[in-house]
């Protein structure tokens, strides 16, 4: 291993170890909807209160259950019917998404940049999660968009790391290297410390472990799947890994020789799913 590469691990570590490394907070606003998904007694009215407090997510959420994704009737144009139509949980989770967007800024522009890389990438990962969930699971979609959105959320601390680190903010093979074998641990680290449901707590680390072997298709497949076909095509070592190899594929009975984005019925419902978190 480059040694410093293991110089910067060892530092990330011990400074996570020591509460040094500042973790990311859910937005508000996500951390009251996830209250609401988690209490029994919870009702649309009160759901209807959180969100209504925030008047650019309830616009999002209104235009998320007027989506072709749902397939609705008649066009919805208050918050209270559009979580009727949504649901609690959907809802919550899909807002938990969209309010998590504000995380992924910085003041420097460098790491701006990278944020915003990431953001976009997840965004596309959950896309094809939710597609995926759809049409080869019995599990929930929003559950997997969620997932999808969550996957490289390790990133986060270490580019924060890395700002007030200018040297290997320079360094930009070094930080991939860094961001490489360090992004998984501290992504499940962020989702413990967030009370994530333990279906999707781990997913930073399951979904690049291709020889996991777990009795039947679990979100991790669902992501580990959606993120290797967003690299389709790509020169990153994520565009070259041998499908026949990553048992994902089997336990979501999917042919290893897929590609979602030329499937006509799937690849539309694809560019439904992001625009959800656009």
């Amino acid at each position: 291993m480059n040694p410093i590469v293991e110089k910067v691990r060892q530092e990330i570590i011990t400074a996570i170890k020591n509460d040094q490394l500042v973790l990311p907070t859910l937005p508000e606003v996500a951390l009251k909807v996830r209250e609401v998904a988690d209490d029994p007694d919870a009702d649309i009215e009160k759901l209807t209160t959180v969100i209504g407090n925030d008047a650019a997510l309830s616009a999002r959420i209104i235009r998320v259950a007027n989506s072709p994704l749902l397939r609705a009737s008649r066009a919805i144009e208050d918050l209270r019917t559009a979580l009727m139509r949504l649901g609690i949980q959907y809802t919550c989770n899909i807002a938990t998404g969209l309010a998590m967007e504000q995380m992924f800024q910085a003041t420097s522009d460098l790491v701006d940049m990278r944020m915003r890389d990431v953001w976009s990438r997840s965004s596309e990962v959950a896309g094809i999660s939710h597609v995926l969930c759809k049409h080869y699971t019995r599990l929930r979609p929003d559950q997997a968009t969620l997932a999808g959105l969550v996957h490289k959320i390790g990133v986060l601390p270490i580019l924060t790391y890395a700002e007030d680190h200018p040297a290997l903010l320079k360094d930009s093979l070094t930080l991939d290297a860094v961001i490489d074998q360090l992004h998984a641990p501290v992504g499940d680290l962020i989702l413990k410390t967030w009370g994530f449901p333990e279906e999707i707590a781990h997913i930073p680390s399951q979904h690049i472990n291709f020889t996991r072997d777990v009795p039947k298709a679990d979100y991790g497949d669902i992501v580990t799947v959606a993120m290797l076909q967003s690299y389709l095509g790509t020169d990153s070592p994520m565009g070259k890994v041998d499908y026949n190899k990553v048992k994902a594929f089997d336990r979501l009975k999917l042919d290893p020789n897929m590609h979602i984005s030329e499937s006509e019925d799937l690849s539309g419902e694809m560019e439904a799913a992001m625009s959800l978190l656009l």
